[in-house]
């Protein structure tokens, strides 16, 4: 039974109808309170969820899927996709009768590109994998292996923020700290929304941090 727009859900757990989903969107736009929502509905359902992190998130929990809201959940923090499909099996092959039903990956532009297979085997497998993650990085590129794993899942559900400039619909993760380099983990003290027209791509916006920083003092 397919419920809502985006998503697959089932109330059967017997059933393995093994499925992709990824929902994606800028910093601030409920990308993981959205991923929360949809793994307590599964286990509403009474299907077993294994939730997963990058271990290089650790802004608000070591082991717990966090969101910007407050939100939590318990979560497996991993270091990189083989790590998170190991353990994967190791639960597949521990009890047959309470295998997986649904994989969780929050953060996953911060996994390697061996995640799209670890993806795809698991939805093959009949695993319903759902993945949260940023689809742009701060210069306003796609962002590690978001747009390959948008392109194989079934279902893509693309969140926006409010543009903390202007009002509108932000699709852009604008950086506000000096620091380069794709992976730099950051919060609401590190980044902002923005919308396309006022966000400023590839450049990190000090100026705009700094004067926030001295308003919320």
């Amino acid at each position: 039974m397919y419920a809502g727009f985006g998503t697959q859900e089932t109330s059967d757990p017997g059933q393995r109808r093994g499925c992709i989903e990824v929902v994606c969107g800028s910093m601030f736009s409920g990308k993981t309170e959205e991923l929360l929502r949809r793994v307590k509905r599964a286990r509403l359902a009474r299907q077993r969820v294994l939730l997963f992190k990058p271990r290089i998130d650790n802004r608000y929990d070591d082991v717990k899927v966090v969101s910007h809201e407050g939100i939590k959940a318990e979560a497996t923090a991993v270091s990189s996709s083989s790590e998170l499909a190991s353990f994967v099996d190791r639960e597949n092959a521990a009890a047959s009768a309470a295998r997986p039903h649904v994989v969780g990956i929050d953060e996953s532009q911060f996994f390697d590109d061996g995640i799209i297979a670890v993806a795809e085997r698991l939805a093959n497998e009949g695993l319903r994998v759902i993945c949260a993650g940023l689809d742009q990085d701060f210069r306003g590129q796609p962002f590690g292996p978001m747009p390959a794993l948008m392109s194989i899942a079934e279902y893509v559900t693309k969140l926006h923020a409010v543009c903390t400039r202007c009002g509108a619909a932000a699709c852009r993760s604008q950086r506000l700290v000096g620091t380069e380099g794709q992976l730099f983990v950051g919060g609401a003290a590190d980044y902002e929304p923005r919308c396309r027209r006022c966000f400023v791509p590839g450049v990190v916006d000090v100026e705009a941090g700094t004067s926030r920083g001295m308003g919320a003092g």
